[in-house]
This record gives structure tokens, sequence and C-alpha cells, in this order.
């Protein structure tokens, strides 16, 4: 009986040791990888804290890639949660490219996440990246889509892939619409305001508003300068909180344009995939990098945050939503990004 004793224990003494030196390795290799190929933020003290969001930036226009820091710092600095935030990288420089399609490098991170804020457009990402993100939603786990998160996925290359259901434009029975339209509850249709002419104001749901919505407390001025996208297949029980209508112009002061109708522009729907967990989400068709430029478009996000977590009880009209550190949004635009930009140049 002691010799088995002996032995086992000298076995378990060797599997700690491997145990322990792969952790290590791990962490070491996650470690030289922060502001390299993705930037962590950590929360320290706040409602959030032992909290884990993952942002995941993506897109060639909107520049994700600018707006997802600022709303990673906002909420570890403010708010205590901890926030990864995942660029595309173009493998050959090392440089943030919002055009490279197919490389979005950390993604392992959704795997101990809480709640994911994701704003790409047109990824066909490989089937070793995209499975973390395929696991985060058979988990069930909370999602905010900002933006072309309603057509974020496209596959042109690997069309055997089993995630190319995720595809915009799916047709498949139960996916019709993919990733946008079965999780987010609406795909990509067309723009409803003339793109980069008008601008959008969001005109809050006034029953919502009424109810005590958490999303919508303190929520009341929204302008954002990516226009009104036309949302014609929104699911059935997609809860709507705000409705856009078209401005005249591309400045805040601009006049509504009572000619054309309103549309969507932010609600909520529950989601579950077949064999996964009930999971729940937030959408908006906002959130440009100069879109964030607005308190309450912030505060619209902050507090969509709070209730992904369940945490809606936190929610006041007066969270602090200010940015943290200098914020200068470029323009959105195909090719407008910041050339040569590396992940640390967002810390």
């Amino acid at each position: 009986m002691s010799t088995q004793i002996v032995v086992s224990q000298k076995y378990f003494s060797k599997y700690l040791f491997l145990s322990l030196g792969f952790f290590l390795i791990f962490s070491i290799s996650c470690q030289a990888q922060q502001g390299k190929t993705w930037l962590q933020f950590e929360g320290k003290s706040g409602p959030g804290k032992g909290k884990h969001i993952v942002l995941v930036s993506g897109d060639d226009e909107y520049r994700s890639e600018e707006g997802m820091p600022m709303l990673g710092k906002l909420l570890a600095e403010h708010y205590g949660f901890t926030c990864t935030v995942l660029f595309p990288i173009e493998p050959e420089t090392g440089n943030i490219v919002p055009s490279y399609q197919n490389n979005i490098p950390g993604l392992e991170h959704l795997a101990k996440a809480d709640l994911m804020i994701l704003l790409t457009r047109f990824r066909e990402l490989p089937d070793e990246q995209t499975k973390y993100f395929h696991d985060f939603i058979m988990a069930g786990k909370p999602i905010i889509g900002m933006r072309t998160a309603t057509h974020a996925f496209h596959y042109e290359k690997n069309k055997n892939s089993p995630y190319a259901k995720y595809d915009w434009r799916n047709k498949s029975a139960g996916w019709e619409g993919g990733f946008g339209q079965k999780i987010l509850g609406e795909t990509w249709v067309a723009h409803h305001g003339e793109h980069a002419k008008e601008g959008a104001r969001a005109l809050i749901d006034g029953p919502a508003q009424l109810a005590n919505h958490p999303i919508l407390r303190g929520v009341n001025d929204i302008w954002a300068a990516s226009d009104v996208y036309t949302v014609k297949n929104l699911t059935q029980d997609a809860q709507v909180l705000v409705y856009g209508q078209p401005t005249k112009g591309m400045t805040p002061d601009t006049p509504l344009i009572w000619e054309k109708s309103v549309m969507p522009m932010a609600w909520t729907k529950d989601y579950q995939v077949e064999g996964g967990k009930k999971g729940k989400a937030f959408a908006t068709t906002m959130g440009a990098s100069v879109d964030l430029q607005s308190d309450d478009l912030r505060r619209l996000i902050v507090n969509a945050v709070f209730w992904g977590l369940d945490m809606s009880d936190q929610i006041t009209p007066d969270l602090n939503v200010s940015i943290v550190g200098k914020y200068e949004p470029t323009m959105f635009g195909f090719g407008t990004f910041r050339k040569g930009m590396k992940v640390e140049d967002f810390k």
C-alpha cells in the first residue's frame, strides 16, 4: 500500500509539474501578444470587476479599430470590466489592416469572456479562429452587435466551412440571412439614408422609455454621422428601442427628412442555435468611430453591457460615459484607416 502511495505521489508531482509548465508557457505566450496582436485593459474596481468583455473589431469602413479601444478603456476605467480588444492583423507586417478579412488573432479569449461586443464586416476567418466565436454562441453568452455586425461574415473562398452558414446571404433552412438574421435579427439590406451625405437622428421608443427599459435610462439625444440602414426583415421577437430618421446633412443641427420613413436603429433579441443555450443580443446600426462621439450613444452601449450581463439594477441615468484619454476618430470611408498602425498604438 505504501509503495502505491509513493508511486501515486510521484506521478501526481510529475503531472502537477507539467501542468504548471504548460500554464506558464501559455501565460507567457499570451503576455507576449499583449500590445502586439491584441490589447487588454484590466478592470481594477467597480461593479464589473471579475467580468471579462471581448471587443472584436474588423470592418473596412467604420473605423472600429479606433472605436473599440475607446470603449474598452471606458468600461475598464469607469466600471472595472477587464476588456480585451481584438483587431484585423496583416500577418506579413503585423499592422492593423481593416481590409484584411482573414485574420483576427486572439479570439481564444472568447472562451473565458462574459460578453462580446462585435463590429466586423464581411469577414472570412480561418475555421480555427471562428470556432471560438461559434463556441461563444453555443454557450448562449450575451452579444452586442454594432453597425456592420448585421453582415459580419462573408464566405467566398471556403464555402464548405462548417461556419459558412454565418454568411450574410446564406439561404439554408434555419440560417437564412446568416449570423446577422439568426443571432441579431437582421442581415444587410441597403442604405436607407444617403450614405455619407445624410446623418441619422435617433428617435427613442416612447413605450419602452415609459416602461423604464434599462438600456434607455438616461438616453435622450443621439445623432450619428453614419446613415440609417434599411431594416425590413427584423425578426418578430425583437424589441425595438430606438428608431432612426435620416437628416438632411452631416451635422447634428441639420433638419430631419420627413419624407423618408423611420427605421429600427437599436433593438434587443433573444437567440438560440441548434444544440446551444439560449442567449440575448443587443444590436444597433450605429457605431462608426465618429458616431461614438455622442455621449448618449456611448451611454446606450454601456447600458446594453450591464443589461446583457444581468446587471440592470446597476444602470442609472447618470452613469459615467466620459471618454478616457484622447479620442480623435477618423471619418468613415474605405481606405481612410491610419496606415502603419500597430496594436500598441491604441493603448
